[in-house]
């Protein structure tokens, strides 16, 4: 059984047909990658998991129970936090009292502390800064701090916007060490990033969305390899 799987899922905006059948699963334990241009649904995919958006057809389970139903703090507690575009931190809350956020729904008090532990050990930088202001870090520091955050919720699946939008390539680099980091210390990941190369290099498998649709699935590593995937997202020849 997966951990994630979403089967047949038709999304909409409005009229707009947005999603149209994803289906798609994710292993425990994994990395998995979506890739696609801009347009093509994938925000809308990790929108349509956290229960942002609602699928008017098809279903999305979690162990094999449906959440596609759920609230998107039910979906929470469940199990799946996502760290979205563009960061959106509480930008006049502390660094700190974001992470306290984080862990809204948990009353397992020892393990939210030992969780705030794990955080700062993965991101130093948030330590150094604690009690600063979120909005008054930089760019970088408040992405760490929006996967600090999510992290903090203690999910089965940690699903990744974009993470590295916006940084300079010595951030970026960092940013994804420490995603193959979460990865390692036990922490499932279903990754929606800009930069396809890197992605599939820590990802174990990897889908690609056109418009909407599924229109190939690999390993990473065969995908990175794939000459129409290299053409068109790698910048490959």
């Amino acid at each position: 059984m997966a951990l994630l799987e979403l089967t047949d899922v038709h999304t909409y905006y409005g009229a707009i047909h947005a999603l149209r059948g994803v289906t798609m699963t994710v292993e425990e334990g994994e990395i998995v990658t979506l890739i696609g241009s801009n347009g093509a649904g994938k925000s809308t995919t990790l929108r349509t998991i956290s229960g942002q958006l609602k699928p008017r057809q098809g279903e999305i389970k979690l162990r094999g129970e449906r959440i596609d139903h759920r609230r998107p703090h039910e979906i929470v507690e469940a199990g799946v936090c996502q760290a979205p575009e563009g960061r959106r931190v509480f930008s006049r809350m502390s660094v700190h009292e974001n992470l306290e956020m984080g862990a809204f729904s948990r009353n397992d008090k020892a393990a939210v502390q030992a969780d705030y532990v794990r955080v700062y050990g993965l991101f130093p930088r948030l330590k150094e800064r604690e009690g600063q202001r979120a909005g008054t870090l930089s760019g970088g520091e408040q992405q760490m701090l929006a996967i600090g955050r999510a992290l903090m919720a203690a999910p089965k699946v940690l699903l990744l916007d974009e993470p590295s939008m916006g940084l300079a390539p010595i951030l970026v680099e960092q940013i994804f060490e420490i995603v193959r980091t979460i990865n390692e210390q036990g922490t499932t990941v279903l990754l929606v990033e800009q930069n396809a190369l890197m992605a599939l290099a820590i990802a174990k498998r990897g889908y690609i969305l056109q418009t909407g649709e599924i229109v190939l699935a690999d390993e990473a590593s065969a995908l990175a390899k794939n000459p129409a995937v290299r053409a068109a997202y790698l910048g490959g020849d």
